[in-house]
């Protein structure tokens, strides 16, 4: 699927969707943007040069990290880059390596959903990866990937459940799980911007080709770290309701359009084909 350029009434300030600036993030919207760090997307919301506090972060990426996502927010924001809060659609080793690093040097309260909280403070571990779902050597590998919790107990707070983002009062939390218990989705009404962490991505995330590439496509959630594909398929479901003008997620580049609603409806209405593998563990 190719990627989408902006629409007409942007492109004299945005000419590409993925136009990459100096600060090395991709702005989607004049206060979105998406740095892409290995095979991970982190998100920061917040117009730039915001300073100290103008801004959230979305997700943290990979271990290793921090620095990356600190210099980019310096760049952007200005002082010393430091945000209100961050915020996560869940807590999967590649969305949470930097997190315990950035929330103690921040100091800043940590946003997940209720059910997440048990992955975010030290409680709980995911079930083991599914290497048997194929697709490429990301799957293959995938039982070698973390699934042991990490604590950031100490400054993590639940969102409310009327779908409210305290940090980010135009947004709305949509409960997408399937791929994770306490998964998340950010939207934004106002101009239809979806962040659907996993809940789709726009890679092939089982190869490490697509990976790298990034070439985009629309796909469900990493399949080899999804235990519930009754629960991800109502999410993207819900997700296609939404009809979105634009999306970020977790993995791949940004998609923006008819197009990108095109494959998020086929998606959702053929996804026991598409999505779900055929040879999953149970």
């Amino acid at each position: 699927m190719a990627q989408i350029p902006l629409s007409s009434s942007a492109e004299a300030e945005r000419p590409d969707l993925d136009a990459e600036r100096d600060d090395q993030v991709r702005e989607i919207a004049p206060d979105v943007a998406y740095k892409q760090l290995a095979i991970v997307n982190v998100m920061f919301v917040g117009p730039p040069q915001a300073g100290d506090g103008g801004w959230v972060l979305i997700d943290a990426g990979l271990f290793g990290s921090a620095a990356a996502i600190r210099s980019a927010a310096r760049a952007r924001f200005g002082g010393e880059g430091r945000p209100s809060a961050i915020v996560m659609t869940h807590g999967h080793f590649d969305h949470v390596g930097s997190l315990a690093t950035l929330a103690r040097d921040w100091d800043v309260p940590v946003y997940a959903h209720p059910a997440e909280l048990p992955f975010l403070n030290g409680t709980e571990s995911y079930p083991p990866a599914d290497p048997n779902v194929g697709g490429g050597l990301m799957a293959r590998l995938s039982p070698l990937f973390p699934t042991s919790p990490v604590d950031v107990g100490q400054w993590l707070r639940a969102l409310p459940p009327d779908g409210s983002v305290p940090p980010l009062p135009e947004w709305r939390a949509v409960h997408t799980p399937g791929h994770a218990p306490g998964h998340i989705s950010l939207w934004r009404a106002r101009d239809r911007l979806l962040i659907a962490g996993d809940a789709v991505v726009t890679t092939q995330q089982e190869s490490v080709y697509a990976a790298i590439t990034q070439e985009p496509q629309m796909h469900g959630p990493p399949m080899y770290f999804t235990p519930d594909w009754a629960s991800a398929k109502r999410s993207v479901a819900a997700l296609a309701a939404l009809e979105p003008e634009l999306v970020i997620t977790g993995h791949g580049a940004a998609m923006q359009g008819p197009e990108l609603r095109a494959a998020l409806h086929r998606l959702a209405e053929q996804f026991d084909d598409i999505a779900v593998p055929e040879n999953r563990r149970g």
